[in-house]
C-alpha cells in the first residue's frame, strides 16, 4: 500500500511543481531539463552499476533519443497547460491519454475487442472534450486554451504506445529498468540542445530557485516511475487496480488543490468531464 500512496504522491507532485513554477515565473524549459538529469542519476544510482558503453550499443538506444524527445516536449506541454489553463484540466487530459495506447493495442497487437473496452475509450475521448472545452467567446486566447491540453492528450498517448511498442520490439524484460534510465538521459540530453536555440535560455542558471525546482521536479518525475514499478512488483494489488487507483486518485487530488488552493474556475462542462474522465478510468482500469 505504501509504494501505491508513494506513486500517487510523486504523480500529482508533477502538476503542483509546474504549477508553481508559473506562480513564481520560473522559467519551464531550464527546469525540464535539470529535472531529466536528476532523474537519469537516480535511475543510474538506484538500478545499481550501468555500463554506458553498452547502453549506447543497445540495439534500443536510437530509440531512446525518439522517445526522450517526446519526453521533453510532453514535459513543456504539461509545464505551459498547467500554467495557462490549470493542473485539474491538465490532470484530466494527461491521464485519460491512456486511451490511446490502449487503442492501439487492439489495433497493432490485435488484442480482443470487448464492448467495456469499447465504451470506455469512447467515454475517454468524450470525457477529455468536455474537460478541455474552454467557455466564453472564441477567440485566439480561449482557441489556445482547448488546444494545449488536447495536444498534450495526443502527445502522451503517443508517447505510452511508442513506449509499449518499443519495449515489445527491442526491449527485454531484464533491460526495461535501463532503458526508463536512458530515456531520461536521452531527453536531458536534447533539452540541453534545444536550450542553446533560444538566446537567454541559460540565464535562469544564476538563480538558486532554478535548481531547487529543477531537483524537486525530477524527484517527483523519478519517483512517480520507480515507485510505480515497485508497487507492480509487489503484488500487492492487480495492474489494473493500480492504474486505476493511481488515475483516479491523481485526477480527483490535483482537482482539489486546483480549485481551492489555486482557485481555477472550471465550467459545469468541465467538471462534467472530470467526473466522465474518473468513470472513464474505472472502466479501462477493468478491462486491462
Amino acid at each position: 500500500m505504501i509504494w501505491l500512496i508513494l506513486t500517487i504522491i510523486s504523480a500529482t507532485g508533477i502538476f503542483l511543481t509546474f504549477k508553481l513554477l508559473g506562480k513564481f515565473k520560473i522559467p519551464i524549459l531550464i527546469v525540464i531539463v535539470i529535472n531529466y538529469l536528476i532523474a537519469a542519476l537516480l535511475g543510474f544510482i538506484v538500478y545499481g552499476d550501468i555500463n554506458l558503453i553498452e547502453i549506447v550499443k543497445a540495439v534500443w538506444f536510437p530509440v531512446s533519443f525518439i522517445i526522450g524527445f517526446l519526453f521533453i516536449v510532453n514535459f513543456f506541454l504539461i509545464g505551459l497547460s498547467s500554467n495557462k489553463v490549470g493542473i485539474s484540466i491538465t490532470t484530466v487530459a494527461s491521464k485519460m491519454s491512456v486511451a490511446i495506447p490502449m487503442a492501439f493495442s487492439i489495433i497493432y497487437y490485435n488484442e480482443p475487442i470487448q464492448f467495456l473496452k469499447i465504451f470506455g475509450l469512447v467515454l475517454a475521448l468524450v470525457a477529455v472534450a468536455m474537460a478541455v472545452l474552454q467557455r466564453g467567446k472564441t477567440n485566439v486566447k480561449s482557441l489556445s486554451k482547448t488546444l494545449l491540453p488536447a495536444v498534450l492528450f495526443i502527445g502522451m498517448g503517443i508517447t505510452d504506445s511508442s513506449v509499449k511498442f518499443a519495449q515489445d520490439a527491442y526491449v527485454p524484460d531484464s533491460e526495461a529498468s535501463v532503458f526508463s534510465a536512458a530515456l531520461f538521459g536521452s531527453a536531458f540530453v536534447l533539452g540541453v540542445i534545444s536550450l542553446f536555440f533560444k538566446k537567454g535560455n541559460f540565464k535562469p542558471l544564476r538563480k538558486t530557485n532554478t535548481y531547487i525546482a529543477g531537483i524537486g521536479l525530477g524527484v517527483v518525475n523519478f519517483g512517480s516511475i520507480y515507485f510505480l514499478i515497485r508497487c507492480l512488483n509487489s503484488g500487492a494489488f492487480q495492474s489494473s487496480v493500480v492504474f486505476g487507483m493511481a488515475n483516479i486518485s491523481v485526477v480527483t487530488i490535483s482537482v482539489i488543490i486546483g480549485t481551492v488552493f489555486f482557485k481555477e474556475k472550471l465550467s459545469k462542462l468541465n467538471f462534467i468531464g472530470i467526473i466522465l474522465a474518473i468513470f472513464a478510468i474505472v472502466i479501462l482500469s477493468l478491462t486491462r
